[in-house]
């Protein structure tokens, strides 16, 4: 199988270079990379999807500065829903089967329940605007798809949340976290896990292709989460210089953002379980060894 990954050089695309590596030859590209994949001149993909003659496309690029989509609704619309479009036509004309991601920002974040692949979709920014643009749009080329929705990504690699709090904690005696946020931190390595093993699966049963939400098991705040990070990261190194004594729980109000984030993340991975044979870990297992990774003495 010949695959072709866009978006190689983010969090979850350097995990899929790693992950998609042993299903056959892969050709990871990026807008930095000697052939860009640039997703801001979708026109250009067509051409090069056509050179490489993949089997499978996995796209990982994504315009994804939440708060920036709201001053730039047309870029974000166009590397997130016109370009997805573009590229799942040609692979459509090729036989070849996309894998597309998306978020949890399609839905409305309303009520306290775990969302369905069926459940109605309600975007609140320009981000799940876009993204659920996305999503139809691979739908309506007729290409066999993959859409996996997740939330709340993390990783080794690049800057996520996690990170950013523990360099607070260095620097702040108290930090003020969003307490009414709800969703379940995903690590960019199950992301890629899962991809691959849906992929395979999907290649010899066809039948199996759709929408499946991927998220790690159970349920936090983005002040639990904070917390855990915290708390995991002292007790990992105690050498360094922490400062934090408190982290108080805040309300989303108290922290106006351009874009309106749901306040309900929880996504109900049942479907993907089931149809792949899967287990989803718990969050805490993820992000502990994402910071025992990130953490480890140089």
């Amino acid at each position: 199988m010949r695959i072709l990954l866009l978006g190689a050089h983010g969090q979850v695309g350097w995990e899929l270079q790693r992950s998609l590596a042993p299903l056959g030859e892969l050709i990871a590209l990026d807008h930095n990379t000697p052939e860009p994949a640039d997703f801001a001149q979708p026109d250009a993909l067509t051409a090069m999807v056509e050179r490489v003659a993949p089997d499978a496309i996995v796209n990982a690029a994504a315009h994804t500065a939440v708060d920036r989509a709201e001053s730039e609704p047309e870029l974000a619309h166009t590397i997130n829903a016109t370009a997805p479009g573009m590229l799942a036509r040609v692979a459509a004309a090729r036989g070849a089967l996309v894998v597309h991601y998306s978020t949890d920002y399609v839905f409305d974040g309303s009520g306290q329940h775990a969302r369905t692949e069926d459940a109605p979709t309600g975007p609140l920014s320009v981000y799940g605007e876009t993204k659920l643009a996305g999503e139809q749009a691979v739908r309506e080329s007729g290409a066999r798809h993959l859409i996996l929705r997740t939330s709340w990504v993390y990783g080794a690699r690049g800057q996520n949340f996690p990170k950013t709090m523990l360099r607070l904690a260095q620097e702040r005696a108290e930090l003020r976290v969003i307490a009414d946020q709800v969703g379940a931190p995903t690590g960019a390595e199950l992301l890629a896990d899962v991809t691959a093993h849906a992929l395979r699966a999907v290649r010899t049963q066809p039948a199996l292709a759709g929408t499946y939400h991927v998220a790690a098991a159970g349920e936090t705040s983005w002040h639990g989460l904070a917390g855990f990070a915290i708390h995991t990261a002292k007790a990992l190194r105690p050498d360094l210089p922490w400062r934090v004594e408190r982290i108080e729980p805040i309300p989303t109000t108290d922290y106006p953002t351009p874009a309106r984030r749901p306040l309900n993340s929880r996504l109900d991975t049942a479907r993907l379980q089931t149809a792949f044979g899967l287990q989803m870990p718990p969050w805490q297992a993820g992000v502990r060894r994402m910071l025992t990774e990130f953490l480890a003495p140089t």
